[in-house]
């Protein structure tokens, strides 16, 4: 097989890229930067940007299946950049793959795409979704979910949408080590009760999952035109996670708490500044955030089970212990 990989340089890209190479697949990746560790046999590397349509074109060319897991993620307060980058750039890799005769199209999505305020314990894919979002994040990434699973049938090109849910394990540039960060700084406090339940998915387990579902992509099967929730397939109590890792990078614990109320009520403040004087800097809390922070956020993952074999192999703790090699 011959893969592109849109963000092939960002977390969870390079790991797809490492397990097509290990299988024998010839990849290329889609990037807005050069990386010196794509400098190696079975890589092409095109460089370009989600929201120049000749760009994805280009890159698009040749190849038999796209794994699309570009995304500009995030809690600033400005639409335009997210909708250029998740929307507008996944309009662009559906009309590629179109042009091209690409068969197959696997895209990153996230369970941010349901997410409407409310506790989610145990939900499924039947779970729609919401009349309003609390960022731009996901209400942009679901609009592309929705172009990619519509797109399913046309002109022969075969699409699925995975959603993984907060990817976390070595080499991550952004989500650990922003919570590190904050705690440094004093800005880290509990939000809520502390008893919120979370998914996590280890980045090796997510990664794998994008393949077999790649693979499983075919006329007729159960995975074409669907999406699906993928994840340790067991809940962990989020901050005693958060500690968890506060602990590995010798931290002192989290100890200062604040009632939901008030974060939701100072993340509407800053997001009301932030959008008035077009701040695009992100800001220190938001609504989505606070949600984020105190709700409970788990999922069946079922469907992923049966309908392309996903099994997360690595263990969180044997992930964990992993982590903290690097930590």
């Amino acid at each position: 097989m011959y893969a592109l990989v849109t963000g092939g340089g960002g977390f969870l890209g390079q790991y797809i890229v490492e397990q097509l190479l290990a299988r024998g697949d010839r990849v290329r990746v889609f990037c807005r930067n050069h990386y010196a560790s794509f400098e190696r046999p079975g890589i092409d590397i095109q460089l370009g940007n989600l929201s120049k349509l000749s760009d994805v074109r280009a890159a698009c060319e040749g190849v038999d299946i796209v794994y699309h897991t570009a995304a500009l993620a995030g809690i600033t307060c400005q639409w335009q950049p997210y909708f250029e980058t998740n929307t507008l750039g996944t309009l662009h890799v559906i009309d590629s793959c179109v042009k091209n005769g690409v068969k197959k199209l696997v895209y990153t999505s996230s369970p941010s795409v349901v997410f409407d305020g409310n506790d989610q314990e145990g939900i499924d894919e039947s779970f729609s979704y919401p009349n309003r979002w609390y960022a731009y994040y996901p209400q942009t990434k679901a609009l592309a979910e929705q172009m990619v699973l519509k797109a399913n049938g046309r002109d022969g090109l075969l699409t699925c949408a995975l959603r993984p849910h907060i990817i976390w394990g070595p080499r991550d540039r952004h989500l650990i080590p922003r919570l590190i960060a904050r705690a440094r700084c004093g800005k880290l406090c509990r939000i809520g009760d502390g008893k919120n339940m979370i998914d996590i998915i280890y980045v090796e387990n997510a990664a794998a999952a994008h393949l077999q579902a790649g693979d499983a992509l075919s006329a007729g099967s159960r995975v074409a035109g669907k999406s699906y929730f993928i994840s340790q397939g067991k809940p962990v109590n989020c901050w005693n996670l958060i500690n968890e890792l506060l602990t590995m990078a010798k931290l002192p614990l989290v100890k200062r708490s604040v009632s939901f109320q008030s974060a939701w009520r100072k993340g509407m403040f800053f997001e009301n500044c932030y959008e008035l004087f077009g701040i695009r800097s992100e800001p220190v809390i938001t609504r989505f955030l606070a949600l984020q922070l105190a709700r409970s956020h788990w999922f069946n993952i079922s469907n992923a089970k049966n309908d392309f074999g996903y099994n997360p192999v690595i263990s969180t703790e044997e992930g964990l212990a992993r982590l903290a090699t690097e930590m």
